[in-house]
């Protein structure tokens, strides 16, 4: 048996020490620390679900390497059917989590590197496919956390990467050794990289013959020599380290964002993937985006699920739920992040399986489902903000609650209907404060903005994939433009 237990990947985590800094100084023991655990806590309820009986359909899977059971964030995707439950599980976690569980960016970079590693190997003659197997089967073996790493510090954004006045704005190679290669630069934006066992590094935009020192991609454990960690901050983050678990809304799970530095990190050739293929970078990139924007017509929709939730709670608690246009706004919250699991599911039924025989989503819906991520939640949040009331953001602190002078003046004020205590309404505000305003905005409105690329990526996709000519065409044979061989009874 392959699969970890979440006591098992805590104990993983305990034992890689890395070189982590957050507020100015080093961070000695991440696992126990208030602000990073809840994102540790996601990460775990991966490993926890795939040992449940009543998830295992969904959490895992027979590997197409190995035959063995394993968790379905280290498959290689061998269907449509595959690709379907992939949005269903990551929906699945994000209604237990309510924030970013960070597995998905692992899954979705491993699913591209094989296909275009496979491709690499049938153009140039490389062993790239080979090696990547082997640490696909390394990685399902051990029931490990990757973390997909592509987004660049990229400097002048005017310029390509070897225009850069400081060439360390996108991660290169600066040596090739006889046993592997040493490489430079740094990874914004890394999502739940320190809470992994390993990186997988790609490049960051297609390149030009010139820039192929900068198309490279490998896996290098997150302890390697020469790696380096700063903890992203977020807004309300602190609120951690006061006590009570009331004003930080979310009370078990909360997401991850590191800066991440490649300070001459070795990595050995069996770990290389593409080293120069400059003419196969922007191939990467493109399906490493395509399946991450798939990603988010399902966890994206689980955390909606709750923030939905808990608009009905809070409706409820406040004696509300039966007003019109309460009902009205609540359906239309479903509506919105309805439409955006209807995409995941479509661009997973259109996959189409890969000449390395994994399969692929298709590329156009995916970026019509991660366009409509980059504004349906924003109206979903602003639906529960109006629902929620201004005491969302003029609620005072667990604090005062607790205060034997002005605690019970508040419980008595600040109390909704008299069958639901004030804590509740505490608690349900505080949540819906964490997921349009707070930590978990970063995982959920900030994420779905710019995660899996900026929204004018995804337009510059939809451009390159929709068919406008065969539509114009189309459109000239139905109005007699053009001859209509179709309709030669008529």
């Amino acid at each position: 048996m392959s699969l970890k237990t979440p006591q098992e990947y805590l104990e993983d985590m305990r034992n890689l020490k890395i070189n982590l800094y957050m507020f100015g100084e080093k961070v000695e023991n991440r696992v126990d620390h208030p602000i990073i655990r809840p994102s540790l806590n996601a990460m775990a309820m991966t490993y926890k679900l795939a040992l449940d009986p009543e998830y295992e359909d969904l959490m895992t899977v027979a590997s197409s390497l190995t035959g063995e059971k394993i968790n379905r964030f280290t498959h290689l995707h061998q269907s449509t059917a595959d690709l379907v439950k992939k949005v269903k599980m990551l929906r699945l976690l994000g209604q237990k989590t309510g924030c970013c569980f960070q597995r998905c960016v692992g899954m979705d970079a491993f699913n591209a590197v094989f296909n275009t590693t496979f491709e690499i190997d049938q153009a140039k003659g490389t062993s790239y496919h080979e090696r990547f197997k082997n640490f696909v089967e390394y990685v399902q073996n051990n029931d490990l956390c990757i973390d997909g790493c592509m987004t660049d510090s990229r400097g002048d954004r005017s310029k390509a990467p070897g225009q850069q006045d400081d060439p360390d704005q996108y991660v290169h190679i600066v040596e090739k050794r006889s046993d592997g290669i040493v490489v430079r630069g740094c990874k914004l934006h890394q999502t739940g990289m320190i809470n992994s066992h390993w990186i997988l590094a790609m490049p960051n935009n297609a390149l030009k013959p010139e820039d192929e020192a900068y198309a490279v991609c490998f896996a290098v454990p997150i302890d390697a020599e020469g790696m380096v960690y700063v903890y992203g901050r977020q807004s309300c983050d602190t609120r951690k380290l006061e006590g009570g678990n009331i004003d930080i809304g979310n009370k078990y799970f909360g997401g991850q964002e590191v800066v991440t530095i490649f300070n001459n990190v070795f990595v050995p050739w069996d770990k290389v993937f593409m080293c120069g293929e400059t003419e196969f970078s922007g191939t990467l990139v493109e399906r490493f985006a395509g399946y991450h924007r798939q990603s988010y017509g399902g966890c994206k929709v689980g955390v909606g699920d709750t923030l939905i939730g808990a608009t009905k709670a809070i409706a409820d608690y406040q004696g509300v739920p039966k007003a019109s246009h309460i009902k009205d706004k609540i359906i239309e919250m479903c509506h919105l992040n309805e439409t955006l699991y209807a995409c995941g599911i479509a661009c997973s039924a259109e996959g189409s399986k890969t000449p390395a025989n994994n399969y692929m989503i298709n590329i156009l819906l995916a970026n019509i489902c991660k366009q409509n991520v980059t504004r349906f939640p924003y109206e979903i949040a602003r639906l529960a903000q109006d629902i929620a009331g201004g005491l969302l953001v003029t609620m005072p602190s667990s604090k005062d609650f607790d205060n034997p002078d002005v605690g019970p003046l508040l419980t008595k004020y600040l109390a909704p209907r008299s069958d639901v205590p004030t804590e509740n309404r505490q608690r349900m505000l505080r949540y819906i404060e964490n997921l349009t305003m707070g930590c978990a905005a970063v995982g959920y409105l900030t994420e779905s903005m710019h995660g899996a690329g900026s929204p004018q990526a995804q337009r510059i996709m939809i451009s390159r994939g929709e068919n406008l000519e065969q539509y114009k065409e189309c459109a000239e044979k139905l109005c007699g433009i053009k001859e209509n061989p179709d309709v030669d009874w008529a």
